[in-house]
């Protein structure tokens, strides 16, 4: 195991295009953490240069202290999987298992002994003498997860290795995952563009946009403090309702609209930091489970009913407010017709409130 740092780690293209925009943390020793951003966003080209097959303009990478920055691929003491399985047809699931190490020139019982042993952590040992063509999709997913474990790396990199699968495999893969870095150990960095894989999965989360890293924290700190507009609309399922306004107070807090205002309340938890914004533009963030049905009297505003989505547990309602979409999550219940008006009132104490100029949060 291993730790990773990165220090103002830079990706500049011949074309003068940054990939990677000062790049700067670190990854503890046994940490799971994941990068996510949209297509585009730099997170796979940040772990190509941890590996080192891509080039770092500048900058320092350091894993476990030493400076990696012009260390080969192979010298570098990592594992990777990618997105596809890359394994070879014409061999064995053991051969696939074992062929790095039979390319390092281990002994044979010393690649017997590791290739039995990933074979039994991901339930591969009925499969040995399989090849990836008797295989389903989850099995040869296991199976390059197996080859880089079989290595005994010092750190893992996996590259969106559950974009191939079908939304029930990714689940049940999702699961084996993070059991398996549980049991292991071993310091993980894992690229996702799928923001449920990356709050189930990660110990921490870097959220990438544009080159540039957004924010770095706890799931769960990312999903209630969201740093800035990118980050708050990026994460959560579905996305967090933004409103954009004039903040007011006379008796209470108000956020005028172009076409109505909304009565905010006190807001207590946030009244001292608000001060400072009375009569200026800022945007209002709501999340759907913070946006209920209420009776008239205790209403912030009034909706229409658009489209209903149940989804067993819980119920979406997508609303029309003025010319803005609204959702609001639900507990399953007796749902109002489309085009029925609702009165819905928001959680004063977890309304998050970003600057309308540069998209920061208010804190």
């Amino acid at each position: 195991m291993a730790t990773v740092s990165l220090e103002q780690v830079r990706k500049v293209y011949p074309n003068g295009h940054v990939g990677v925009d000062d790049a700067s943390f670190a990854i503890a020793d046994g940490e799971l953490l994941v990068l996510v951003g949209p297509s585009g966003c730099g997170k796979t080209t940040l772990l190509r240069m941890i590996a080192g097959l891509e080039s770092i303009s500048a900058g320092t990478l350091r894993i476990d202290g030493r400076v990696v920055n012009d260390v080969a691929p192979k010298d570098r003491d990592i594992a990777m999987v990618f997105q596809n399985y890359a394994l070879y047809p014409h061999m064995t699931v053991a051969e696939n298992l074992g062929f790095g190490l039979h390319l390092r020139g281990k002994p044979r019982q010393e690649i017997e002994r590791r290739v039995r042993e990933a074979a039994r952590l991901l339930e591969l040992e009925q499969r040995l003498d399989a090849r990836p063509a008797a295989l389903s999709g989850g099995q040869r997913q296991r199976v390059a997860l197996g080859r880089a474990l079989v290595r005994e790396p010092k750190v893992f990199l996996l590259d969106e290795p559950l974009s191939n699968l079908d939304a029930r495999l990714r689940l049940s893969m999702r699961v084996e995952i993070a059991r398996l870095h549980r049991r292991l150990g071993t310091t993980t960095i894992y690229v996702t563009h799928d923001q449920v894989e990356a709050m189930t999965l990660g110990e921490r989360i870097v959220v990438l946009d544009g080159g540039k890293i957004q924010q770095i924290d706890t799931p769960m700190n990312l999903y209630d403090k969201p740093a800035n507009l990118f980050v708050a609309g990026f994460l959560g399922s579905p996305a967090m309702n933004l409103l954009r306004g004039r903040l007011q107070r006379d008796n209470g807090w108000r956020l005028e609209l172009d076409d109505t205002v909304l009565a905010l309340g006190a807001l207590p938890v946030q009244a001292t930091a608000l001060e400072a914004w009375r009569a200026r533009d800022i945007v209002l963030g709501v999340r759907p489970e913070d946006l209920q049905p209420v009776a008239p009297p205790m209403a912030a505003l009034e909706a229409t009913v658009e489209v209903i989505e149940p989804v067993g547990n819980e119920v979406f309602l997508n609303l029309r407010f003025g010319d803005r979409h609204l959702v609001s999550r639900v507990p399953p219940q007796q749902m109002p017709a489309p085009c029925t008006t609702l009165h819905l009132g928001m959680n004063e104490e977890r309304l998050h409130f970003f600057d309308a100029q540069n998209g920061r949060r208010i804190a």
